[in-house]
């Protein structure tokens, strides 16, 4: 089964992440094919927006621990370093980008979320931001960056859950939808929430180029600039700064021994 299904349609590429019984959790396998399918929508010309959303009942439940018995600290650490990558890609693409988000959106995925520019939430989604409970630092800034730092740090070293109503109110999430259907084939046809954004988005293109709208992000971030950045390189830095302390597996197999309980 593929783990992402890319679809494009009036302007409009829909990612799906394609792993439902695992919480579409990222896999290095879904990592590499969502770095490969942003470039591809880069790429294309014809593109001005791109939209993420899961399969099955959860968004993302964040980074695959289901191999990590047979991983190193090296291949952990080489996993979140490309996480990092698409985080970034997403962060500074020259397209709209949205992600549409239903039950949990936990860790990367909840990064994932956040690093795009509409970040849309179902009534029953939950966000949480656990790195910190085992020493890492991924997607800090570009949280900080959406709803202040004091928040943010609050957020994170609390592991705190947060309901579509708090990120609302937080100005972190840009609009609620209806509920998600539990499958994916709603973004190409039907009355949905996701039908719906379509048609929103198909409404209101673009009305800049990519190089325009990428500056625009980059300006309105105030400390970014267009391409490769300082930014970005202290963002990288920082993860493989925390990831590379001696014992990140055992770190990591504790956090899930941890959630395996509850």
């Amino acid at each position: 089964m593929d783990e992402i299904l890319l679809t494009t349609r009036d302007g409009i590429a829909w990612l799906e992440l394609n792993r439902p019984a695992r919480g579409n959790a990222l896999s290095a396998p879904l990592v590499e094919a969502l770095l490969e399918s942003m470039a591809a929508c880069v790429a294309d010309a014809g593109l001005h927006t791109v939209v993420f959303v899961g399969a099955g009942r959860h968004f993302c439940t964040g980074f695959d621990l289901e191999d990590l018995d047979h991983a190193s600290d090296g291949d952990l650490l080489q996993r979140f370093v490309r996480i990092e990558v698409l985080l970034d890609a997403i962060w500074r693409a020259p397209l709209r980008t949205v992600a549409i988000a239903q039950g949990r959106a936990i860790g990367a995925g909840a990064d994932l979320w956040v690093a795009c520019d509409h970040r849309v939430l179902a009534p029953d989604a939950t966000l949480r931001f656990p790195g910190a409970g085992f020493g890492l630092v991924l997607g800090t800034r570009r949280l900080a960056a959406r709803v202040g730092t004091e928040r943010a740090l609050d957020w994170i070293t609390r592991s705190a859950t947060l309901d579509a109503a708090q990120a609302i109110g937080a100005g972190l999430c840009s609009a609620l939808s209806g509920p998600l259907p539990d499958c994916g084939a709603a973004h190409t046809t039907g009355s949905d929430p996701l039908a719906d954004w379509r048609a929103a988005c198909v409404r209101n293109p673009l009305t800049v180029d990519r190089l325009t709208y990428a500056s625009l992000k980059a300006a309105a971030r105030a400390t970014e600039g267009f391409g490769a950045s300082p930014q970005s390189d202290a963002d990288l830095a920082a993860l493989v700064r925390s990831a590379s302390r001696p014992g990140l597996k055992r770190r990591l197999t504790a956090y899930r021994d941890r959630n395996t309980k509850r």
